[in-house]
C-alpha cells in the first residue's frame, strides 16, 4: 500500500514516515501543497495524509484538486484545526476524514486501516474473487479456505490486481504498488518473473492472471 504524506513540519513528516514504514507501508513524503499535487498528479496513492496548513497550497486546496480530478485516492486531513467549523469545511472540501493534532499515532494506523477498507468500488474488508480472499488488514490469502504463502511483494501485486479486476492493470502501477522504489523493477523481468511465480501459487483458486500483451495484466474468473 502506497501513502502520500504531506507535512510542512519536518519533525513530524520524518516520524510519519519513519511510522508508516515500520508498518509496512510504501512512503512518499512532501513539505508543499503545490508538491502533494504534483505527487497525486503523477502517482496513484491508496492514501494521502494531508496537513492544512502548508507553503505552496494549503491542504483544504490539495483536497479539492484530487476530489475535482476523481481520484481515487482516500484522504485523511491531519491539522492543529479543531473547531466544528473546520470539521465540517474539511469533510465538505472531499476529505475522507479528519484527525486533529495533537494525535496518538496508533489512532492514526488505525484510521488508515479504516480507509483502507473502503477502496473505491466496494464496502468489504476482504476482497474475493472466485475463490480467492485477501484480507489487507492481516494480509493474509485463502484459495477455498487453503492459506496462500505470499512474498511481501507477491501479496501487493495481487492485491492490485483483485481491487482492479476485471480491468486491466499496466506495469508502471504494479511498479509503484508493489516495490518501495517504483523503478527498480521497470526496464528489466522482475515484474513478469514475480507473476510467474504468483501464479504458480494460485493453481485451483478459481482465478486466472491474464497477460494482455502491451498493456499489463488483469485478474479473471477461470
Amino acid at each position: 500500500m502506497r501513502i502520500l504524506v504531506a507535512e510542512d513540519d519536518p519533525g513530524l513528516r520524518a516520524v510519519l514516515t519513519q511510522g508508516l514504514q515500520d508498518h509496512g507501508f510504501f512512503v512518499d513524503a512532501v513539505s508543499r501543497g503545490d508538491e502533494a499535487i504534483a505527487q497525486l498528479r503523477f502517482y496513484e496513492y491508496d492514501v494521502a495524509v494531508i496537513d492544512w496548513r502548508m507553503p505552496g497550497a494549503p491542504g483544504i486546496d490539495v483536497v479539492a484538486w484530487v476530489r475535482r480530478e476523481k481520484r481515487p485516492t482516500r484522504l485523511l486531513m491531519l491539522t492543529a484545526r479543531d473547531t466544528t467549523a473546520d470539521r465540517i469545511e474539511g469533510l465538505d472540501a472531499g476529505a475522507d476524514d479528519y484527525l486533529v493534532k495533537p494525535f496518538d499515532f496508533g489512532e492514526l494506523l488505525a484510521r488508515i486501516r479504516a480507509l483502507q477498507r473502503r477502496p473505491a468500488g466496494t464496502d468489504s474488508a476482504i476482497l474475493v474473487r472466485g475463490g480467492l480472499e485477501l484480507d489487507p488488514n492481516r494480509r493474509e490469502v485463502t484459495a477455498h479456505g487453503r492459506a496462500v504463502r505470499l512474498s511481501t511483494t507477491e501479496f501487493n501485486i495481487l492485491e492490485l490486481l483483485m481491487r482492479r479486476a476485471p480491468q486491466v492493470v499496466d506495469r508502471n502501477s504494479i511498479a509503484q504498488h508493489a516495490w518501495r522504489d517504483e523503478t527498480d523493477p521497470l526496464g528489466s523481468n522482475a515484474i513478469d518473473v514475480r507473476l510467474s511465480r504468483l501464479r504458480a501459487k494460485l493453481p485451483d483458486a478459481g482465478v486466472r492472471i491474464v497477460t494482455v500483451r502491451g498493456s499489463g495484466y488483469r485478474l479473471e474468473q477461470a
